[in-house]
């Protein structure tokens, strides 16, 4: 028998073969193309309750996070295979090689780089810089997070400065707490503002060519500044009284020996070298004719041609597979429902509720997009987000760009709201707790949840003065 690519499909066919074979065989013959057609609407239509009930049970077993959510992402992408609701073939054609190369590459470049001890040495430079003084160190390990989560990512970033602000903050006998706050919304505010900085930009920028590198960074940086310097006064006015110290503490800190924290110093030169060919690439990628995804992965392969086997060996297991495969079946699942339909159906509803106006839709998409991310992964959320807006524009949507923005905004400013908005958040809190000082989630809320609101109606009134007036 030869192989059917639909696989799975077959069988639903099967339910509905002897009904229709009986209808057809009753009915008149103008009737029978209808007929026809009646039953692949009807195969289409229970693929697509397959794919939404699919969709939804992941989704919740990845709220849940009773189990591993790369896990559960891809047993959700293998049934909607199995049951041929999609077909492996077009299941491939969805999956986003650009976003992974792209992690990839970073992934390779930013673990090669902390090797060297860069990241702490600048983080504790600043402390001294600072005087040893607890509040202006909490703000400028603050300013150091978020620039680099634009130019890093910001998972990466609390994974270098986190360490470090421990040492920082056992030296001059203050709780940490206040700071790893800080850096928490730092890191997801500075990561708004760059292609590469957050998950869901890399998402957006690869499902839109014209969004560049360039794009992003100038439509978004200007808003992510403003945010970043109403919140620093607010960080001071919070945590001041919290973190106070000693004159005697503060001349220990002073006295700390920089010298020996950067460890290799030929390696420190290439690996700087590499990331600031990397970021011109990316200035450049598009007036290059080159995707993303080749600008970080040539990088990446530059550095370790340069730095040798066992630098590359160790790389490699510094990659994060769970997340790379977690984006694999999270595509695999979104190509379900646009290939059935649902997509379409939501991108329709959309409009009907903002009659296709770009001011409604832009602030639906904002607001909609930050408390969904607060409460819920966005990268799951944004994955659904991108072909329901490419669908509008289809349907008649003219201008897209401030959609686009507004989704970008939405899932990264609103990964602030929660303890569990962000891959950030949970990664930073896992470390805070492992060193004794767990992080509370309402504790967090009190904080973080205001502050997002912010920043959100900060980013409502920048939408509508620069795209929507």
């Amino acid at each position: 028998m030869p192989y059917d690519s639909t696989g799975g499909a077959c069988h639903q066919r099967a339910l509905f073969a002897f009904f229709w074979a009986y209808q057809k065989r009753n009915a008149s013959p103008g009737q029978s193309d209808d007929s026809a057609t009646m039953q692949e609407e009807a195969i289409m239509n229970v693929q697509a309750y397959g794919a939404i009930v699919i969709f939804a049970v992941t989704y919740a077993l990845i709220i849940s996070e009773k189990i591993h959510r790369t896990v559960v992402a891809m047993l959700g992408a293998a049934l909607v295979l199995v049951l041929g609701i999609v077909s492996q073939e077009t299941a491939i054609h969805h999956i986003d090689f650009n976003t992974l190369g792209l992690l990839i590459g970073m992934m390779i470049i930013v673990s090669v780089t902390a090797e060297t001890g860069v990241f702490k040495y600048i983080a504790v430079w600043a402390a001294k810089r600072a005087k040893g003084e607890p509040i202006r160190i909490l703000i400028a390990l603050s300013l150091i997070t978020a620039v680099g989560s634009a130019f890093l990512d910001n998972v990466t970033t609390v994974l270098l400065i986190v360490p470090v602000t421990f040492s920082i903050t056992r030296q001059l006998k203050v709780n940490p707490v206040p700071f790893l706050m800080t850096q928490i919304l730092a890191a997801n505010i500075g990561g708004t503002a760059t292609l590469i900085g957050d998950p869901p930009n890399i998402m957006i920028g690869s499902a839109v060519p014209e969004l560049t590198f360039v794009s992003f960074l100038t439509n978004l940086a200007p808003i992510v500044v403003l945010i970043m310097l109403a919140f620093l006064p607010i960080f001071v006015l919070l945590f001041r009284k919290k973190i106070q110290t000693t004159p005697e503490l503060k001349q220990n800190l002073l006295k700390m020996d920089t010298s020996g924290i950067i460890t290799d110093r030929k390696l420190l030169i290439q690996c700087l070298s590499v990331l600031g060919l990397t970021l011109v690439g990316f200035f450049l990628h598009q007036a290059l004719h080159l995707e993303s995804a080749t600008v970080a992965l040539t990088g990446a392969f530059l550095l370790l041609l340069m730095t040798g086997e066992r630098v590359m060996e160790e790389a490699f297991t510094r990659v994060e597979w769970p997340t790379l495969f977690f984006f694999v079946g999270l595509f695999v699942l979104v190509s379900s429902l646009v290939e059935t339909g649902v997509i379409a159906q939501l991108a329709e509803k959309a409009i009907d509720w903002t009659g296709g106006d770009p001011l409604a839709s832009s602030m639906l998409i904002l607001w909609l997009s930050a408390l969904a991310s607060a409460f819920l992964d966005n990268i799951p959320f944004v994955a659904t987000m991108i072909p329901l807006i490419q669908e509008m524009g289809q349907m008649g949507v003219s201008n897209l760009e401030p959609l686009w923005w507004s989704l970008a905004l939405g899932a990264c400013l609103g990964g602030n709201g929660t303890l569990i908005g962000a891959s950030a958040n949970l990664i930073t809190a896992g470390l805070s707790g492992k060193e004794g000082y767990p992080i509370r989630f309402l504790d967090y809320l009190k904080i973080g949840f205001p502050l997002m609101l912010l920043s959100v109606a900060m980013a409502s009134v920048y939408l509508y003065l620069r795209y929507l007036m």
